[in-house]
């Protein structure tokens, strides 16, 4: 069982900077790979970043490579998400997610543990 936690969601400016924390509580938190997913409303949640649990790859979604960084910190069980550039199609609930699968990262069905999601509004 994995435990997860979003934070640092707010408002912020277009082209601006935000990082969001996924901090994880539970089993050995580097067995699994952790991926942040978004869901604007009306829309169905979509595959934002996700991070090996070692570390050593990653993948984003198209809209988001040059812009987002994700990172982790297993000696803090913490994964980052580093927004820059942001812009109002950003403006989502961010969620990250844990998966101790070794495929299809993209899909929502993929991750077994959830956060309950951060807020993510760009305003012009």
């Amino acid at each position: 069982q994995v435990q997860l936690v979003e934070s640092g969601g707010g408002l912020v400016q277009a082209g601006g900077s935000l990082r969001l924390s996924c901090s994880a509580s539970g089993r050995s938190f580097s067995n699994f790979h952790i991926g942040w997913f978004r869901q604007a409303p009306g829309k169905e949640r979509a595959f934002v970043a996700s991070m090996s649990g070692s570390g050593t790859m990653t993948y984003y979604t198209d809209s988001v490579k040059g812009r987002f960084t994700i990172s982790r910190d297993n000696a803090k069980n913490t994964v980052y998400l580093q927004m820059n550039s942001v812009k109002s199609e950003d403006t989502a609930t961010y969620y990250c997610a844990a998966t101790s699968a070794l495929y299809v990262y993209t899909e929502p069905l993929t991750y077994a543990y959830w956060g309950r999601g951060t807020q993510v509004t760009v305003s012009l």
